[in-house]
């Protein structure tokens, strides 16, 4: 995968100077590894629903933005030592977060968290269950009766099915759905969770500023129905 690299000086640099002068220039801080919210495509660019929110949204909000891409498990930290300016990464709105970090509206209903397996009869209530590190999901799994399995990427959770470290993975079923249409010793279980409060844009607690901003672009594109044009390309479910 193709990394937009800079290194963590020259970042925080960039955005002080930008916000010094009241020039935004936007760090647009995602995955690159989670479709269809994000993912790098064959040019070696940041794709999906949340590259094409993320546009508009810089556009509506008159801010020139950047994108860069930073593994999930230091997303948060990354973001609060000034590495880039928000969170555009498929991160559901939690208490336990929003502790860290602020959040925008949310620009997705709570998506259904479904599960994968090679098996209908999987054990997933007492059983090995994958997720990513740091997610609602292996939050989920962690407190319910199943074992936990958690690995740094959503690829690794997949794999771990195929190969037997795991009976199944819990997951966005927007981010599932495709695998197993893709893979036929793949299913989807009937059973799914309702857990997160929807996903929205992470913040730093003292950017009020650029939050309000963002905040009135999500709201101008829910009420001409635009965002709801998105969630139906991008099929993932949930309308405003």
């Amino acid at each position: 995968m193709k990394k937009i690299l800079l290194s963590t000086a020259a970042l925080a640099f960039v955005s002080s100077m930008a916000f010094a002068d009241g020039h935004s220039v936007v760090r647009m801080g995602t995955e690159g590894a989670y479709p269809p919210y994000n993912f790098i495509n064959d040019a070696g660019e940041v794709d999906g629903f949340e590259r094409e929110l993320g546009d508009e949204l810089c556009k509506r909000a008159e801010l020139t933005c950047e994108w860069v891409t930073n593994e999930w498990d230091s997303i948060i930290p990354n973001l609060v030592s000034s590495n880039y300016d928000t969170i555009i990464a498929g991160m559901s709105i939690t208490d336990e977060r929003d502790e860290v970090i602020d959040f925008t509206q949310n620009y997705t209903q709570p998506d259904p968290s479904a599960y994968l397996s090679m098996s209908a009869d999987a054990d997933i209530a007492g059983g090995i269950v994958a997720a990513q590190a740091n997610t609602i999901q292996a939050s989920f799994i962690a407190a319910s009766g199943a074992t936990l399995v958690e690995f740094a990427t959503p690829e690794e959770t997949v794999a771990a099915v195929k190969n037997g470290e795991a009976d199944a993975v819990l997951a966005d079923k927007a981010f599932l759905t495709p695998i197993a249409s893709e893979d036929a010793d793949l299913m989807l279980l009937e059973q799914e969770e309702m857990i997160g409060g929807g996903v929205g844009m992470g913040l730093r607690e003292s950017d009020d500023e650029l939050k309000a901003k963002f905040d009135a672009a999500i709201a101008s594109m829910k009420a001409d129905g635009s965002l709801n044009a998105l969630l139906t390309k991008w099929e993932i479910g949930g309308s405003f």
